[in-house]
């Protein structure tokens, strides 16, 4: 897995759900599943109850691969599977972790079917990630974490993660 990092200009005040703030960038890439997975346990070293991730990219990029890391990384119980036709899923902690809250906003309609999900009720004791969730989970909370898989012609995944306010400023994901 190969790591490139920068710190961006403040997100601008009129960005969807967000809070005119600083955001932090990080690239990364991964060439299998196995390093989809790792990535995904490197940052739910990170996580904590309350933060939301926002995954986007087409259809085989990787979005729930990368949350199989991030379940294992937290110690939920799985299997983590994606939640498409269920829409979202509760995984709970085998640790005393947080839970994870894994949901699919790809057959919603919007911002007003996710608000129907309710996710914003357990977003303080769960860690949320929302698949699919670009222009429509933005809203839940002011300081999220952004990632973008796009899958390259070479099968090679580059990711893109943006941190979003002053919660994810200081996280070691951007460290090289």
């Amino acid at each position: 897995m190969t790591e490139t990092t920068r710190a961006a200009a403040p997100a601008p005040s009129h960005a969807p759900g967000g809070t005119g703030g600083d955001t932090r960038t990080a690239f990364r890439t991964a060439a299998t599943d196995a390093e989809m997975r790792a990535l995904g346990r490197r940052i739910a070293a990170e996580l904590r109850p309350g933060d939301l991730l926002i995954l986007s990219g087409p259809l085989g990029a990787g979005k729930t691969t990368l949350t199989q890391g991030i379940g294992e990384g937290l110690d939920v119980r799985g299997p983590i599977t994606s939640p498409t036709f269920v829409i979202a899923r509760v995984h709970p902690p085998l640790s005393g972790g947080p839970a994870l809250v894994h949901a699919d906003a790809y057959r919603l309609g919007g911002p007003d079917e996710l608000d129907d999900l309710d996710l914003d009720t357990g977003l303080g004791e769960s860690v949320t990630v929302v698949e699919w969730g670009e222009g429509i989970a933005e809203d839940l909370t002011d300081e999220r974490l952004e990632i973008t898989i796009a899958r390259r012609a070479d099968d090679i995944r580059g990711i893109t993660l943006t941190g979003i306010g002053a919660r994810w400023a200081g996280a070691a994901l951007y460290a090289d």
